[in-house]
């Protein structure tokens, strides 16, 4: 009794350890329905339970049998393995200039972009000049300010030069 637990938990071990370094090992991208840090998580912390989990739910399936590059993806069974351009009767140009579609789409698009450069170019200038005017009206104002105070007769109290009167011609 004693060497049949004995085995399960040597056994147990194994697995647990086989699992944990599996999950380690395998590229992220090809991991099924959690992340890479996840699994590694859940093996290390459930023993037994989380190796079983990783080789039913989290262990790429065999390279045979690709599916689409996202996770939790179990694919078609009979997928011939196709890239996602080289598929079998997908239209495709074999020369951008014979697709008269995509150069009026170009041509639109680069029109498109065209007229905005030039309407962010001018409201950018609009916007400068606006500015430079501004700065133009305040400096003129600062220095009207400064003339007006240097300007002679602008005194509000007596000439303190002028000679004073006396009062001793009563």
């Amino acid at each position: 009794m004693i060497r049949a637990e004995l085995g399960l938990g040597i056994l147990g071990t194994a697995l647990w350890i086989y699992c944990l370094l599996d999950v380690i090992m395998t590229d992220e991208s090809r991991i099924r329905n959690l992340s890479k840090g996840t699994w590694v998580f859940v093996v290390l912390v459930t023993s037994v339970v989380g190796a079983v989990a990783w080789l039913v739910a989290g262990r790429p399936e065999s390279s045979s049998s690709q599916g689409l590059p996202y996770k939790g993806n179990r694919g078609r069974q009979n997928d011939p393995g196709f890239p996602e351009y080289d598929r079998p009767g997908r239209y495709q140009a074999a020369n951008p200039d014979d697709d008269a579609e995509f150069l009026r789409k170009v041509r639109e698009r680069a029109e498109a972009q065209t007229a905005e450069a030039k309407r962010q170019r001018a409201e950018r200038e609009r916007l400068e000049r606006e500015a430079v005017e501004r700065e133009r009206a305040a400096r003129q104002a600062r220095e009207r300010e400064l003339q007006e105070r240097r300007s002679p007769g602008t005194t509000t109290g007596p000439d303190p030069d002028a000679p004073q009167p006396d009062g001793d011609d009563a």
